[in-house]
């Protein structure tokens, strides 16, 4: 009985709820909408299916044990997580594989991509500097902020991968202006990078530019470069009000749509469900950032509240990438509609932020630490 007691005690607080119900039951229900959209964009494939399903638990699985894990901890590991995260996408350009580039590191049992990680450890990694620093944060406070966010942004263009670039990117220049950035200074930042755009694009690779073309004029080559987009905007257009039906969706059934059930998913849904589908997917994604803002702003300490709106927000451009991308609004980057597109490495990473969200939103009712403390 003694030994039962001590492990009950032992264990309560592994076992003791920490998950927000609402953020878990909307991300629940993307989860459950992926699953059914990849189902029909694979053609009933069963096991793409089941392995995205078994990502999903792992992902949960990674979520509720960061839930648990209280903020000022996982800022003490930030360092250690960031210098790893960047060692392992260093090798990616030496021993990284994939059809358009380096992106994914073979380790037998399954691929990795190690700019997912980054998508974590950057925007860590950035609001654990900015805990330490007077805020607003200085020229050399940005200088250094600057450094931690492109250091792995440059190795993410080399192998090359502009699209996960830009939201790991995305994910720490959040952290810096949630940090209080002067709106003086961020319009300086933008004014130089409008100017610097006729300087990058000699650094682009030759699809990279092609992609560019395309977006500005997809029906200059409908057959080539342009099938991609013009399928893509097909699609989604055809599903009108209500959509054909689960299951339904001609552009991937006749193999029309490119990449149905990676970067281009959405617009099977979007065919299948029509605009009242879609509009309602767009509500739960909103709802989730909402929330997660809503969570980032209840925390106790400067590095839950910065990495808490950083990874909302990092959310929500993943939405905006992808969604434009569908719809031809945006240039194809490759980035995939978050809990929908099929892949193991960013759904994992993924519902791992939220669990660093349900560690915010537990640990708030805890004071936190003043800056400059470990």
């Amino acid at each position: 009985m003694e030994l039962a007691l001590i492990l009950r005690r032992g264990l309560s607080p592994l076992l003791r709820p920490r998950l927000d119900p609402f953020l878990l039951a909307a991300l629940l229900v993307m989860m459950a909408a992926g699953l059914a959209t990849l189902h029909s964009a694979a053609g009933g494939n069963e096991r793409l299916v089941l392995l995205q399903a078994v990502r999903f638990g792992v992902g949960l699985g990674a979520l509720w044990l960061l839930s648990r894990v209280p903020p000022a901890q996982l800022r003490r590991w930030t360092p250690w997580f960031f210098l790893v995260s960047l060692a392992i996408l260093a090798l990616v350009p030496l021993f990284g594989t994939g059809r358009s580039g380096r992106h994914w590191l073979n380790l037998g049992i399954f691929y990795l991509q190690p700019a997912e990680l980054m998508k974590l450890s950057v925007p860590m990694a950035v609001a654990a500097f900015l805990h330490r620093e007077p805020l607003p944060p200085g020229w050399r406070t940005l200088l250094l902020c600057g450094l931690l966010i492109g250091l792995p942004v440059g190795l993410i263009l080399l192998q090359p991968d502009f699209g996960t670039a830009v939201v790991v990117a995305a994910s720490g220049v959040f952290a810096v202006w949630l940090a209080g950035l002067s709106w003086a200074r961020i319009g300086m930042f933008g004014t130089l990078g409008v100017a610097a755009l006729p300087l990058g694009w000699p650094l682009l690779q030759e699809y990279q530019r092609q992609r560019i073309l395309t977006f500005l004029d997809p029906d200059a080559d409908p057959l080539g470069a342009g099938w991609n987009i013009i399928q893509s905007k097909v699609a989604a257009g055809s599903g009108g009000l209500f959509g054909k039906g689960w299951g339904n969706s001609t552009q991937a059934r006749l193999d029309f749509l490119p990449e149905q059930t990676t970067d281009f998913i959405f617009a099977v849904y979007a065919e299948e469900f029509g605009l009242v589908g879609v509009v309602g997917m767009l509500l739960v994604f909103a709802f989730i950032v909402g929330r997660s803002l809503w969570i980032a702003m209840d925390a106790k300490e400067t590095f839950a509240r910065l990495l808490g709106g950083s990874l909302a927000l990092t959310f929500a451009v993943y939405v905006l990438m992808n969604g434009g991308m569908v719809t031809g609004l945006l240039p194809v980057v490759g980035v995939p509609m978050p809990l929908m597109s099929y892949g193991g490495t960013s759904a994992v990473t993924l519902l791992a932020g939220f669990g660093m969200l349900m560690s915010i939103h537990s640990h708030r009712k805890l004071l936190g630490r003043p800056n400059g403390w470990a």
